[in-house]
């Protein structure tokens, strides 16, 4: 039990420093990363937060993927209810800064997609599932047969669009982070030398398996005795 309660601390906090990066490139004023700019068209929209509208969109990725049978972990539905939810805590509190010129603004940026690097290698460190978006990415590759960096631009590419029809914000920044984000991520795993070709993902499914061959065995062993 102390073993899961850490683990689950570590994802916490994993997931923390993910919005917290988030946020810092949200307040850089440079334009969204492209999933962000979805979540702020559908909270302009809808009259939602932008953290609300995460947790949302993170819901239904994660109905998709359980639709057509992928696995997602406790880690993938902490992803989608806490990153949501520290966003908003970090926006409406202002507890980030808010920077107008434009050097300040690229450092926040960078600063925030390595932050956000930091948090993800936290909580995949765990192995209890990766995010909804993440997720989605791979179940497009196994039902399109298409490489990965097709189906993360395609996904990344409709939800802009859709976003900045809703009214979400496209700038400089947006650029930077469609083309960096990837390669900062990579910065810090390669620091950490961490491989997430190793990584062995405990999911949901397996936790019920493992409950029920409990439940199986101590029935035998009452019925024996």
């Amino acid at each position: 039990m102390k073993s899961v309660i850490y683990k689950l601390l570590k994802i916490t906090g994993g997931l923390f420093l993910f919005a917290l990066g988030i946020v810092m490139t949200i307040n850089a004023n440079l334009g969204l990363a492209p999933w962000d700019i979805l979540h702020e068209g559908l909270a302009k929209t809808f009259g939602m937060t932008i953290g609300t509208a995460n947790i949302i969109v993170g819901l239904i990725i994660v109905i998709i993927e359980v639709a057509f049978g992928a696995n997602v972990g406790w880690g993938t539905i902490m992803n989608m209810l806490l990153i949501g939810t520290f966003i908003d805590i970090l926006m409406i509190n202002n507890l980030i800064p808010t920077f107008t010129g434009l050097i300040p603004s690229l450092i926040m940026i960078f600063l925030g997609l390595l932050i956000q690097g930091v948090g993800c290698w936290i909580y995949l460190l765990e192995e209890m599932g990766a995010g909804p978006r993440d997720g989605l990415m791979v179940l497009l590759t196994k039902k399109t047969g298409k490489p990965v960096k097709v189906t993360k631009v395609s996904a990344e590419v409709l939800a802009t669009v859709i976003g900045y029809l809703l009214g979400g914000t496209i700038g400089i920044g947006t650029l930077i982070m469609a083309f960096m984000g990837g390669h900062s991520f990579q910065l810090v795993f390669n620091i950490a030398k961490f491989d997430v070709n190793n990584v062995e993902n405990r999911y949901i499914v397996d936790d019920i398996k493992f409950v029920k061959e409990k439940i199986k065995s101590i029935k035998n062993n009452n019925s024996a005795s």
